[in-house]
């Protein structure tokens, strides 16, 4: 049974609208693009998740990192992720201080509100999977001491798509633990020629819209969206259906279906409401559970997409209503 929540006073949805279309504002000085992605990045946020955007090279992937977590008066970290690139440089290591002749911690980059790695897939799969930990659980454990991450933490990771050579694709159990996958492809001709009148000229400044304790307020409100038990039966089917689905060898899990909820009550938030509603299921949908199916060998040789699956699902099952 769905649990009683308070309702949200309207001021307080209000503001929260005023913030989301301030971020977006703040973004648009830099990252010339479709808005729904700085949407979606704020809806991974507030949800408490992670962002993967895949695109090719050179279509502002970085730019829009960079740009977001600069609106949001967080602390932040870049990591160029290459072949070289170990685990320890990630999460840190211990080193000795010659003057007290001590083993001392060093922290890594994951140390942060927001974390950037760039090209994720450039490096092996044991040094991706350095992030799983604090990922899931917001701690790194170094060397047998276990440290927690800082609040808010979020790790928003680009990558060239795997057939680019001199890439290594990521392992299942870490790409899972991104809430979201996003991809990025070429901008409009409009947006391309905006872009160069932007970057002729000097940039203005972004500003913080929010502070660490700002985001962590909007998560919080978010656990206090409304899910009625139509939405719950609705998220649950769409999952089925992926498991049942000749093509596919592993559908969503129930971690897919709690991402789910999890991401339309955040985004129910930022569009100024207290409940979900269905749309917010399938707008999200294909961001939260593509990449969580695995197709058979078959399906892949034949060129079907798990988002071709998704949609499916989407177009044949259908939300129930229940007047109660």
């Amino acid at each position: 049974m769905a649990t009683t929540q308070q309702e949200i006073p309207g001021n307080l949805l209000a503001q929260v609208s005023q913030i989301h279309q301030t971020v977006q504002d703040e973004v648009a000085k830099a990252y010339i693009g479709p808005p729904a992605l700085v949407q979606s990045l704020m809806t991974a946020l507030v949800a408490r998740g992670h962002v993967l955007i895949e695109g090719v090279p050179g279509v502002a992937k970085t730019t829009l990192v960079k740009a977001f977590a600069a609106t949001l008066g967080c602390s932040y970290k870049r990591v160029q992720f290459t072949p070289d690139l170990l685990p320890s440089d990630i999460t840190g290591t211990t080193v000795l201080d010659m003057r007290t002749n001590q083993f001392e911690l060093r922290e890594g980059p994951v140390f942060t509100n927001i974390l950037l790695g760039d090209e994720i897939n450039r490096a092996p799969a044991k040094t991706q999977s350095a992030l799983l930990e604090a990922m899931q659980e917001g701690q790194v454990t170094i060397e047998g001491e276990t440290r927690a991450l800082s609040n808010p933490f979020m790790v928003l990771a680009t990558q060239n798509p795997i057939e680019h050579e001199g890439t290594y694709p990521l392992p299942d159990a870490q790409v899972d633990r991104f809430l979201l996958k996003l991809h990025m492809h070429y901008p409009s001709p409009s947006n391309e020629r905006r872009m160069l009148g932007t970057y002729n000229q000097t940039l203005a400044p972004i500003n913080p819209v929010m502070s660490p304790e700002d985001v962590i307020r909007l998560q919080d409100l978010a656990d206090q969206v409304h899910v009625a038990e139509e939405i719950f039966d609705y998220i649950l089917s769409l999952g089925h259906f992926s498991r049942d689905h000749q093509q596919v060898y592993l559908g969503a899990s129930p971690r897919a279906a709690l991402a789910l909820l999890k991401a339309s009550k955040a985004l129910a938030l930022l569009k100024a409401r207290d409940y979900v509603l269905p749309d917010d299921v399938k707008e999200l949908a294909p961001m939260v559970l593509g990449h969580r199916i695995i197709l058979t060998p078959d399906a892949e040789l034949e060129g079907i997409h798990a988002t071709g699956v998704v949609a499916e699902a989407l177009e044949r099952v259908a939300y129930k209503h229940v007047r109660r």
